[in-house]
């Protein structure tokens, strides 16, 4: 009997621990769910702002305190903002082609490039492979302002100032794509790569047939990086053809006309946060799939 009652008393004890941890364990999740609640509230907030500018009429823009929420909404910033575009020299639809030209251009060369200059940086044996790898991660320190004027210089001497080139050339190197495809590849087992030379596969086929494949999350991540840069490109002082500014330029002139047409130039942010909202909901499920080669080892 006594047995008996020291293994029931040693079983409550565990008992007790093992409750008292599944607390620690519930709220520690309970706390990270808040915070990143909050989180994504604080996130959110940007685009319920243009959403509910967008749709505030112009007596409700002049209201002091500001409120958060539309009283009388309306559509009416939408449809004045199509006919402000419709009244300039360019028709609206050719703003559309240049940032839609644009964008699906500079993505497609970016994630090309992006990928196979980081299939060879991670599993391609060259000299000066470690150099250049320090190189692209210093360069990740630096913003396109620093590097602005030497760009200026190059276009000019080249004869892309004032054409498509002027919009495209500059974005085709993305070295924050290259790291992120870098890192993902390198996690590919190199038993693999081993395997498919022996039967006799070339490198630009590793790279495609074998490697690619593999590397779907990655891919989609820097095509969601690329789009939502490309989609935002302005040209600035490279591009003063009207026939060739994207929509961010449209964006930026109905902004620059003061507190009442700040619906309209609302309406217009909105209407250019669509598409990359769009290719994120269609590539997000590939972002946060498991790589094919996680469970793979040398």
């Amino acid at each position: 009997m006594a047995s008996i009652a020291k293994k029931e008393k040693v079983y409550g004890t565990h008992l007790k621990v093992s409750t008292k941890h599944a607390g620690h364990k519930v709220g520690g999740t309970i706390g990270i769910f808040i915070f990143l609640l909050i989180l994504a509230l604080f996130m959110a907030l940007p685009i319920y702002l243009a959403v509910v500018m967008s749709l505030k009429p112009v007596q409700e823009l002049f209201v002091f305190p500001p409120k958060l929420y539309v009283i009388d909404p309306t559509l009416s910033n939408f449809t004045t903002m199509f006919r402000m575009c419709s009244d300039l020299w360019v028709p609206f639809s050719r703003y559309v082609f240049n940032s839609v030209f644009v964008t699906l251009v500079v993505t497609v060369f970016q994630v090309l490039f992006s990928a196979m200059a980081a299939f060879c940086m991670a599993k391609v044996r060259f000299p000066g492979a470690k150099a250049l790898n320090s190189i692209i991660v210093i360069s990740l320190l630096y913003q396109s302002n620093v590097i602005y004027i030497m760009q200026y210089i190059v276009l000019a001497q080249l004869g892309m100032i004032d054409t498509y080139m002027a919009l495209i050339f500059p974005c085709l190197a993305a070295p924050m794509n290259l790291y992120l495809m870098r890192q993902s590849i390198g996690q590919i087992p190199d038993a693999m790569l081993e395997a498919a030379k022996v039967d006799g596969a070339g490198l630009f086929r590793i790279c495609w047939q074998i490697v690619m494949p593999n590397e779907k999350p990655a891919l989609m991540t820097i095509i969601i990086f690329s789009f939502q840069t490309a989609w935002n490109i302005q040209g600035g002082t490279m591009v003063f053809d009207e026939s060739l500014k994207t929509l961010p330029t449209v964006v930026q002139q109905a902004a620059s006309a003061g507190l009442a047409r700040a619906g309209v130039a609302m309406a217009a942010a909105v209407f250019m946060l669509i598409p990359p909202i769009v290719v994120f909901m269609l590539a997000q499920r590939q972002v946060i799939e498991t790589m094919a080669h996680s469970g793979i080892k040398d």
